[in-house]
C-alpha cells in the first residue's frame, strides 16, 4: 500500500486535534502559525500525490489492511488527486487572509478549519459510499461552526437554513445508501459498479429509487435547481475566508455526481445505464439561467457572487451531462478556474465592503474608496474571469464546453443558455463595478477600521493562479483530457480497488 494516499486525510485530522487541544494553552499567533504550517504540508502532500497518479496509476489504501469490499478504502486517481490539490491551494490563500484578523474572536476557528479540510479530502479520496456520507457529515459539521464564526443575527439565520437543508440531505443520503445496500449487498463504489450492472430485474425498481435519491443528495450539495436557494445567502452571511473556502464545498457534490455517473451509469449494457440523462442536463441549464437572473437582480455584491457561483455550477454540470471525453475534460479545467476565481472574488468583496464605510457591500452610491485604482484593477480582472471573457481561463473553459456541445442534440439549448447567461453576468458585473468604483463621490482618508493594502494580497495571489491556468492551459487540458479518459474507462479503477481482473467484462 502507498501511505501517501492516507496523508491528505491524516494531516488535517492530526492538525485539527492538536489545535483543539492547545486552543487555550497557546496564544493566537502560535496557533495561526501551526495552522499555516499544516496547510502548507497539505499542499505539498497533495502535489506529491498528484505527481504519483499523473501517469494513470490508481493508488489504493486499505485501512487496517482489510481488503475491499469489506474494509474501508481510500482511492487516489487523477480526479481525486486534482480535487485534493485544488482544495489545499484554495485553503492556503483563505487562511492567509483569515490570519490577518478574520479568525479572531473564537478559539475554535483554527481546529474547525482543519476539520473542514479533513472532511473535504476524505470525501474526494474515499472509495466507499458510507464513508462518503461520514466525510460529508464531518465537513458539514465543521462548516456549521465556520459559517457562524463571528456571530450576529444574519449569520445565525443563514446558518439555521444551511443546517436544516443539509440535515434533510443527510437523511436522504442514509435512505439512499440503505436502499442500495439492501439491493446490492455492498457500499463499496467499485463493487457497486459491478453489482448494479447485473441486477436481477426484480430489484431494478429499488435500485433506481436508491440511485435517484443519491442524485438528489448530490444535487443538493452542488446547489443544483431546485435545491439552490440556500447558497447565495449562506455564502454571503459568513466571513470572507470561510466563503472563499466554501467555494470548493459545492464541488464535492459535482465530484460525487461525476464519480457515480462514470462508475455506475455510463455502461451501455448496465441495468442503470443512462439513469441521469433525462435529469442532469435540463436541471443544469435551468440552474445557469436562474443564477444569471439572480446575479442581475442582486442588491449586494456577495449575494451577486453567490448567484454567479450557481451559473458556474450549471456550466460544470452541463459539461458532465454531455458525458463525452472533451466535455468532461473542459469541465475539469473550468472547475479549477471557477473555484479559485470565486475564492478571490469573496476575499476582494470584503475588502471593498470595509473601504466603503456604512454602504458596505450594498450596490448603491457611496463615497470613493481609498486605493480605488488598485481595487478597480482587481475587480476588473476578477470580473473578466468570472464572466468568461477572453483571453483568460474562464473563457477557455467555457469555449471548450461549448465546442464539445456542438454535436449534441441539445446544442441549440446549451448555446442559448450559456451565451445568454454569460451576457447577463457581464451586465450584472458592469453594473456592480460602475456603482462601486465609478459613481462615487470624493472622500477623505480611510474609513475607520479599514485594513491596509496587504489585505488584498491573498485575492491577488488567487487571481495570479487563475492567470497561470491560462498560461499553462495546454498541459492542463492534456491532463484533464487524460483524467476524462480514465473516468470513462473505469476498469482500472475497479481492478485496483477490488484486486480483480475485469478484462472481458465490457467495462
Amino acid at each position: 500500500m502507498n501511505h501517501l494516499v492516507f496523508l491528505p486525510v491524516l494531516v488535517p485530522l492530526l492538525a485539527g486535534a492538536l489545535l483543539l487541544l492547545v486552543r487555550r494553552a497557546l496564544p493566537l499567533t502560535v496557533r495561526r502559525r501551526l495552522n499555516l504550517v499544516a496547510v502548507l504540508v497539505q499542499v505539498a502532500v497533495a502535489l506529491a500525490l498528484l505527481l504519483q497518479v499523473t501517469d494513470g496509476t490508481v493508488l489504493v489504501y486499505q485501512l487496517g489492511d482489510w481488503p475491499a469490499p469489506y474494509g474501508i478504502v481510500l482511492v487516489a486517481d487523477r480526479l481525486s488527486a486534482w480535487m485534493v490539490l485544488l482544495t489545499a491551494v484554495l485553503a492556503l490563500f483563505a487562511l492567509l487572509y483569515a490570519i490577518r484578523g478574520s479568525d479572531a474572536g473564537s478559539r475554535h476557528f483554527q481546529p474547525l478549519f482543519q476539520l473542514q479540510l479533513f472532511g473535504l479530502s476524505g470525501a474526494f479520496l474515499t472509495g466507499d459510499l458510507f464513508n462518503l456520507f461520514v466525510f460529508f457529515e464531518v465537513l458539514l459539521l465543521a462548516s456549521y461552526g465556520l459559517l457562524l464564526h463571528g456571530g450576529g443575527a444574519q449569520r445565525t439565520r443563514a446558518g439555521l437554513h444551511f443546517v436544516v437543508v443539509n440535515l434533510v440531505g443527510s437523511t436522504l443520503f442514509l435512505f439512499a445508501a440503505g436502499t442500495l445496500y439492501g439491493v446490492a449487498g455492498t457500499l463499496n463504489m467499485a463493487d457497486l459498479a459491478g453489482k448494479l450492472a447485473t441486477l436481477d430485474p426484480a430489484d431494478l425498481g429499488l435500485a433506481r429509487t436508491g440511485a435517484l435519491l443519491l442524485f438528489v443528495v448530490f444535487a443538493l450539495k452542488a446547489a443544483l435547481f431546485p435545491f439552490y436557494l440556500w447558497l447565495p445567502t449562506a455564502y454571503a452571511a459568513t466571513s470572507a475566508p470561510v466563503a472563499a473556502l466554501f467555494a470548493v464545498m459545492t464541488k464535492v457534490g459535482v465530484y460525487a455526481i461525476l464519480r457515480v455517473q462514470t462508475l455506475w451509469f455510463d455502461d451501455p449494457e448496465g441495468s442503470l445505464a443512462g439513469l441521469l440523462d433525462p435529469w442532469l442536463l435540463p436541471l443544469a441549464l435551468v440552474t445557469m439561467a436562474l443564477g444569471s437572473l439572480g446575479a442581475l437582480a442582486s442588491t449586494r455584491l456577495r449575494i451577486q457572487i453567490g448567484y454567479l457561483v450557481l451559473v458556474s455550477l450549471g456550466l460544470l454540470l452541463t459539461a458532465i451531462a454531455l458525458g463525452e471525453r472533451d466535455s468532461i475534460a473542459a469541465g475539469l479545467y473550468y472547475l479549477a478556474h471557477t473555484t479559485l476565481a470565486t475564492g478571490a472574488f469573496y476575499l476582494l468583496a470584503e475588502g471593498i465592503a470595509r473601504r466603503r464605510g456604512s454602504a458596505g457591500e450594498r450596490l448603491i452610491d457611496a463615497p470613493a474608496m481609498p486605493h480605488a485604482g488598485q481595487i478597480g484593477a482587481l475587480f476588473f480582472i476578477v470580473a473578466i474571469l468570472v464572466a468568461g471573457l477572453p483571453p483568460f481561463s474562464g473563457f477557455l473553459g467555457k469555449f471548450m464546453v461549448l465546442r464539445a456541445a456542438l454535436d449534441t442534440p441539445a446544442m441549440a439549448w446549451i448555446l442559448a443558455v450559456v451565451l445568454l447567461s454569460g451576457l447577463l453576468a457581464i451586465v450584472a458585473l458592469a453594473r456592480s463595478g460602475s456603482l462601486l468604483l465609478l459613481r462615487a463621490t470624493p472622500s477623505e482618508g480611510l474609513p475607520p477600521g479599514a485594513p491596509g493594502r496587504g489585505e488584498l494580497a491573498p485575492a491577488s495571489a488567487l487571481l495570479a493562479v487563475c492567470l497561470g491556468l491560462t498560461l499553462w492551459a495546454a498541459p492542463l487540458t492534456d491532463f484533464t483530457r487524460a483524467t476524462a479518459e480514465q473516468l470513462l474507462t473505469p476498469t482500472h479503477y475497479i481492478e485496483a480497488v477490488l484486486g480483480t481482473d475485469m478484462e472481458g467484462a465490457g467495462r
